[in-house]
């Protein structure tokens, strides 16, 4: 039977199947190009938000209740202590006592200090802050010390809301946009375009469709880990809920978008991860922006993602309401028009663009 298969190979039909896939791609320019691209893209963006020699290990705190002027005068007259001294801390100003305090029980920041008023502020059940504080009375005396105590916030119930957002993300973006394309690539689009279906009618079948899909499997799937962690919840889950849809809406009036004109399924999958990535990277989902540069925090606000996972966040670990994180709605809401705007005004039935 082996030997059969083999004498059944031939050779030259295999090189031109082989030349064949080849000329297909690279004369594929998107794609071509695509993949060149991206990775250097990808480094850049590595390189960016992770760069440096020297990265801080710990977030510290400055009161300082004067003027917003007075940061940077703060912060220098934090470098110049002995503490100050020490590597690999990073100095934040904060003008009101409760919001440092605030940060510090969120386990935000590491450490709050007045320098001015001799006094600091340590959290009990946060470990960097157990060694922060030893770095600081040891380089300091006469200080008084408040000690901060409330429900330790696991790293699990921190990450929780950017992972589920991640999930949703992927679901949102690649469910829609690799869905839209084959059928495009396939002429399924242009044969329903024949039928009595509008293009609404279609593109909000595919919304709903994805939407109660990604609801669905998100629900269970933080059902699901409840169970088997606790998490800690001090919101509503109304709201949560609510925030999740709109989330959900966002993302996939944006996979939408992206897929409204593309006719290549490997163009498309390029496009997709160029939209996730910084997503991932800069939607707070492993990791807090507090004290990133400022470009960082600006670029990250004009992404669905971190306001989805903003707003859950904010309503499970601090008990937020939708009042409170009505800004984080209001963006969203308006990312949502915006795509699904941009999506129905720029939709193909056609692979001809």
């Amino acid at each position: 039977m082996q030997g059969d298969s083999f004498k059944m190979f031939n050779f030259t039909r295999f090189l031109a199947v082989f030349k064949a896939r080849n000329l297909e791609f690279f004369r594929d320019k998107s794609s071509l190009g695509w993949n060149i691209i991206f990775p250097v893209l990808l480094l850049v963006g590595f390189a960016f938000v992770f760069g440096g020699e020297e990265k801080a290990l710990y977030k510290v705190g400055v009161l300082h209740e004067a003027s917003q002027s007075d940061a940077l005068e703060a912060i220098v007259q934090a470098k110049s202590h002995p503490f100050g001294q020490i590597k690999y801390l990073e100095f934040l100003p904060y003008q009101d006592s409760a919001e440092g305090q605030d940060k510090l029980v969120r386990h935000s920041i590491d450490l709050l200090v007045d320098f001015e008023g001799k006094r600091f502020w340590s959290n009990e059940l946060s470990q960097n802050s157990y060694i922060v504080r030893s770095l600081f009375l040891g380089t300091v005396q006469g200080f008084a010390e408040e000690v901060l105590q409330g429900k330790a916030i696991r790293y699990v119930d921190w990450v929780l809301p950017g992972i589920l957002g991640m999930n949703m993300m992927f679901s949102c973006l690649f469910g829609v946009g690799y869905v839209i394309v084959r059928y495009r690539k396939n002429h399924v689009l242009k044969r329903l375009k024949a039928t009595p279906l509008s293009a609404l009618e279609f593109v909000s079948a595919q919304l709903l469709s994805r939407l109660f899909i990604v609801i669905f499997m998100s629900s269970m799937v933080f059902i699901g880990c409840d169970l088997m962690f606790d998490f800690y919840m001090l919101g509503s889950y109304f709201d949560l809920l609510l925030v999740g849809f709109l989330g959900a809406f966002s993302l996939i009036t944006l996979g939408l978008l992206v897929a409204a004109r593309s006719k290549s399924e490997e163009l498309i999958g390029g496009l997709l991860n160029l939209t996730s990535w910084p997503m991932m990277l800069l939607s707070s989902v492993w990791f807090s922006l507090e004290g990133a540069p400022e470009a960082v925090r600006i670029a990250a606000d004009f992404l669905p993602l971190t306001h989805l996972v903003s707003a859950a966040r904010a309503i499970m670990t601090e008990g937020a309401s939708l009042a409170d994180v009505s800004y984080h709605i209001t963006i969203l809401a308006i990312m949502s028009a915006a795509f699904l705007a941009l999506g129905a005004y720029l939709f193909s039935w056609n692979t001809e663009r």
